[in-house]
């Protein structure tokens, strides 16, 4: 049985929480499987059988410091699919995956990007909405073609906030 390792790590969004598994392959020896805020819709929620351990976060959490403080664009994180992670949602957290730093996207643009037409927008504003990495696969960036900010999981006063500390907003 594979143990759920996590921790929590401060933020301007408030306290994120990490969790993941032991991993051969991921920088640190942790794949990502969920990052969540306070509050957020769907957030993960610690159980009892979960272990507490900061180190196998570390470079998570280092990462992280320096995005919000502006000295980072990206993260090396390896994740880990949760059982949510279906084919389709998959190719549309690809397809978020690729938005640069400081730029958005609409839902339409991630729509026509995995070969989702007509209705499925909708489709992929759920999938979207399913996101279990919050930040580091950054669905903040997805924006309404309008360019208002729709949806998202964490609220939009911390879309808002991301979008800012990315120059991605426009007045």
């Amino acid at each position: 049985m594979t143990t759920t390792l996590y921790t929590t790590v401060g933020s301007p969004l408030g306290e994120l929480l990490l969790a993941g598994r032991s991993s051969t392959t991921a920088p640190g020896g942790t794949a990502l499987v969920s990052l969540s805020l306070p509050g957020q819709k769907g957030a993960a929620v610690v159980e009892d059988c979960w272990a507490r351990d900061e180190a196998a976060f570390a470079g998570i959490a280092h990462q992280l410091t320096a995005y919000f403080a502006g000295e980072r664009t990206r993260f090396d994180v390896e994740y880990a699919e949760g059982a949510g992670a279906t084919d389709f949602r998959r190719r549309v957290w690809r397809a978020v995956e690729s938005i640069p730093y400081g730029t958005t996207a609409t839902y339409g643009q991630i729509a026509a990007a995995v070969g989702a037409s007509g209705a499925g927008v909708r489709a992929v504003g759920t999938a979207i909405g399913r996101n279990p990495l919050l930040v580091v696969r950054p669905c903040h960036r997805v924006i309404g073609s309008d360019g208002a900010l729709r949806g998202y999981a964490g609220g939009l006063a911390r879309k808002e906030h991301l979008l800012g500390l990315e120059g991605a907003l426009t007045a």
